[in-house]
């Protein structure tokens, strides 16, 4: 019972120093919503073109037989819109996570 304050104040500074992105599900462009498992070119529709489009390499993927191949990652950044810069990030052309920080 001692270490209360102290365990207490560590689990509230490390709430405090929590980074800045944020994972959401989905994300509204102009007047419409993209969210995870969109194809790349849904998102290009609804979107537009994005500021940046990275390729960042493959992974490898087993499906449920057993097999494994590779799909290709991509990540595409819009912003800054309000401050805040989204940065998608898709594999095998299907959105799989929408970050978002506050620009510097």
């Amino acid at each position: 019972m001692k270490n209360l304050p102290l365990l207490t104040g560590l689990l509230l500074s490390g709430l405090m120093l929590a980074p800045l992105a944020q994972a959401t599900s989905t994300l509204r462009c102009q007047s419409s919503l993209i969210s995870l498992q969109d194809r790349t070119s849904e998102v290009l529709a609804k979107c537009g073109e994005p500021a940046t489009k990275e390729f960042l390499g493959y992974r490898e993927v087993v499906d449920y037989y057993g097999g494994v191949s590779q799909v290709g990652i991509d990540e595409w950044s819009y912003g800054p819109r309000n401050g805040m810069y989204y940065y998608l990030r898709f594999e095998a052309n299907r959105l799989v996570r929408i970050q978002s920080k506050r620009g510097q």
